[in-house]
Formats: C-alpha cells, sequence, structure tokens
C-alpha cells in the first residue's frame, strides 16, 4: 500500500498529457487510483489485477458479490465486453458517453470472478469527463471501477483533501479533476426487455418510460 500517495491536479477540460501518462502508468503497475467520473469520484483499477482488486473491496468493505463496473473508452470497446444487439447499439450511441450504468450479458473476455453470482452478467459505463477519457486513451483498455464510497456514507466523496485524509494511505493515486458532483449514475437492465432501471441517478430515465 502506498505511505505518502500522489496527488495529480489534472485539468478538467484540457488534461495535461504528461499527467494522464502518469496516472496511466499507476494503472499499469497494479496501482489504486481515485479519479473523477461524470456522476462522481471513483475508485478504480487495471482491468485482471486481482490484487488492486481486492484492495478496494478491502476500502468499501464489500464482499465478493460487489458489482464493479467496466468503464470503457466508446461503443466498441463495450462490444468487447458486452453481448449487444442492433436495438441495445441504437440505444447506447444515443446516451454514450454519459453518466448511467448498462447491465449486460457478459462476453468470454470479462474475468469470470467479476461477473454476477447468478448470471453472467456485467456493468458497462462511458463516462463522459475529458480525464477519464484520456486516460482509457492512454491505457487503451477499460478501468475496473466502483463508486467512492466509504462504508457507512450514502454519498459518494468529493472533496479530495478528504479523500487524502481518510484513504490517502489505502491507495497510490489521487487525481484532483475539480468537484464532480456527488450523485451516481443511473442503473439500467439491458439483460430484460424492455430495459429496466433498477436505480434512478443522475442519468435521464424519461428515454426508458414505457
Amino acid at each position: 500500500m502506498a505511505t505518502s500517495t500522489p496527488f495529480l491536479e489534472i485539468h478538467p477540460q484540457d488534461p495535461q498529457s504528461r499527467l494522464i501518462r502518469r496516472a496511466a502508468e499507476m494503472f499499469a503497475s497494479g496501482g489504486v487510483v481515485v479519479y473523477p467520473t461524470d456522476s462522481s469520484y471513483a475508485l478504480g483499477c487495471q482491468l485482471g489485477d486481482k490484487s488492486a482488486l481486492d484492495r478496494i473491496r478491502m476500502i468499501r468493505r464489500v464482499d465478493d458479490k460487489h458489482h464493479f463496473t467496466l468503464v470503457c473508452r466508446d461503443l466498441s470497446e463495450i462490444a468487447t465486453y458486452a453481448r449487444l444487439d442492433n436495438q441495445a447499439y441504437r440505444q447506447l450511441k444515443s446516451l454514450t458517453p454519459g453518466p448511467y450504468t448498462f447491465i449486460f450479458e457478459a462476453t468470454k473476455q470479462v474475468p469470470r470472478r467479476l461477473l454476477h453470482p447468478k448470471r453472467r452478467a456485467i456493468g458497462i459505463r462511458v463516462p463522459g469527463t475529458p480525464i477519464t477519457q484520456a486516460l482509457l486513451t492512454e491505457l487503451d483498455q477499460p478501468i475496473l471501477s466502483t463508486t467512492l464510497i466509504l462504508p457507512g456514507d450514502k454519498e459518494p466523496m468529493d472533496d479530495v483533501l478528504e479523500m487524502r485524509e481518510m484513504i490517502g494511505h489505502c491507495v497510490d493515486l489521487i487525481i484532483d479533476g475539480g468537484p464532480c458532483g456527488n450523485q451516481p449514475t443511473t442503473v439500467v437492465d439491458m439483460t430484460q426487455e424492455p430495459p429496466v432501471v433498477v436505480r434512478e441517478g443522475k442519468g435521464d430515465t424519461a428515454v426508458f418510460e414505457h
């Protein structure tokens, strides 16, 4: 674990390339990173890194049934990890990037330990924030992610100085991208027909009303 956590101030609209590279190197080396999204701050690590995943579970105090999300760069990357039909593709095209998490049947590219315990399903999202998009481009793979909500809290953390104080010793990097809110994503189960909103959050749910 980190003893003195690096802290990067990255411009929220025009991310500095050298800082994005440093952050991507931390992901690639097995680090646990706090980073901003278009709904709230999140904890993330490299896909497939079991040690980093276990550390995030420890920070959140969640068990192996907790649902993690694959944060993807775009629709083409989503199609590598989730089974999309033409209708779902068209729907996501109009809603991504945005503050939604979509539950899909997973492909074989998704590690088994990340799947829903009773079905091969995975949460997928494409955030619209420039920092996250720049990170995903640099990494050239999804970020395994979960909302930064501490045990006992009801809302995500949004104060980076408080993050340093509370969890700085547990993570390897905190990216300060300025305030990004503390509202969770809207979660939509796309394995059902019609799709079902299972959690209302920042994303508009009107498009799913029938």
